[in-house]
């Protein structure tokens, strides 16, 4: 796109994570030269449109991708339905953006990434917690080789969802995929093989403890061999009250860090360098984590990722989680769904 133009984001979903994206797109603004043009939704949008000040709204998708002024798309309907709509805005020409998990399968994920690749235009993932100075700095410490040889890379989502949260498509295996994994601990698990590869073997147990009610897990443990040999577990729930901070630990012979909703609350290395203990002061998150309520999400991780969206669509940088890259933890968790069901290990 020529520099100068301003690029017009069309979202299609409605839901709750729509008004972050909505708050994301105001953010960047008139620095950006970027505009909310229209929103798609069946189930009634005006209500939104006028909340957020969008001039155009539709119950009919194909209007809102007929629109010359809309060039990105948000797809923000329920996880298991990404694909239509996001094969729907590829053939209209629109670039797009999709809400975690790119779908819930990898098949799925694959059909929309062929559609983009033959449709020559770019599908990015929404992984916000990528964008935190902690998530940075632990992979930038990692790429510099301070860590050494990694010996123990693991995450913790011990979160609370109410019972009340269980409704519509929630929990359900057709729309949501799966539960504490898929849905809730998808940002750990995408940081952890960021940070420090694919597992090369999994094994994994699922059950519903207090959620007994929905179709997918409310709890899940998982244990990990990775290729570098190093091993880790993910602990993922939505049953533990209040909800505590998502954490990501590395651990290695050289150093070990961990952080916590995105901050760095440890940063060990056995050979300091300038600048450890102001980073370990300062590196902070990107908001809200929704560990207790999934209304407690900030739009600031949102605003940071559509911004190097609209930075790479005027050719000035790559994307940090392009639809090739997402698919990674699609593949793992369905991975750690495949060896839950089996009760054998699931080889990647």
């Amino acid at each position: 796109m020529n520099p100068t133009d301003t690029i017009g984001f069309g979202l299609i979903g409605t839901g709750m994570i729509a008004n972050v994206h909505a708050a994301a797109i105001r953010a960047l603004g008139v620095e950006h030269n970027v505009r909310l043009a229209g929103v798609a939704d069946p189930d009634a949008p005006e209500a939104f449109a006028h909340r957020h000040g969008v001039p155009f709204h539709t119950r009919d998708t194909a209007a809102l991708l007929a629109r010359p002024d809309i060039h990105v798309v948000c797809v923000l309907t329920p996880s298991g339905a990404h694909l239509e709509p996001a094969l729907q805005a590829i053939a209209a020409g629109k670039h797009v953006v999709i809400e975690k998990p790119l779908e819930i399968t990898v098949e799925r994920v694959d059909r929309i990434l062929s559609a983009a690749e033959r449709a020559r235009v770019m599908v990015a993932a929404i992984f916000q917690a990528r964008f935190s100075a902690g998530a940075r700095a632990v992979k930038t410490a990692l790429a510099a080789g301070r860590f050494g040889r990694l010996v123990l890379c693991s995450a913790y989502v011990k979160w609370h969802r109410s019972r009340e949260y269980y409704t519509g498509w929630k929990g359900t295996l057709a729309l949501d995929g799966g539960g504490a994994v898929m849905n809730q601990s998808i940002h750990a698990v995408d940081l952890l093989q960021w940070f420090a590869g694919m597992p090369a073997e999994v094994f994994a147990w699922t059950d519903r403890r207090v959620h007994t009610g929905i179709e997918a897990e409310d709890t899940a443990c998982c244990a990990f061999r990775f290729a570098h040999g190093a091993l880790g577990v993910l602990e993922a729930t939505t049953a533990a009250y209040p909800g505590w901070e998502r954490r990501i630990e590395i651990c290695g012979e050289l150093g070990s860090a961990a952080i916590e909703d995105d901050r760095i609350i440890r940063w060990d290395f056995r050979d300091a360098e300038p600048g450890d203990a102001a980073l370990l002061a300062a590196a902070g998150g990107t908001g809200g984590s929704g560990a207790g309520a999934p209304d407690q999400i900030s739009h600031r991780g949102h605003q940071l990722q559509l911004e190097e969206v609209v930075q790479a669509l005027r050719g000035n940088r790559p994307l940090t989680v392009s639809g090739y890259e997402a698919r990674n933890a699609v593949a793992l968790i369905c991975a750690i769904y495949q060896s839950a069901r089996s009760g054998s290990p699931a080889r990647l």
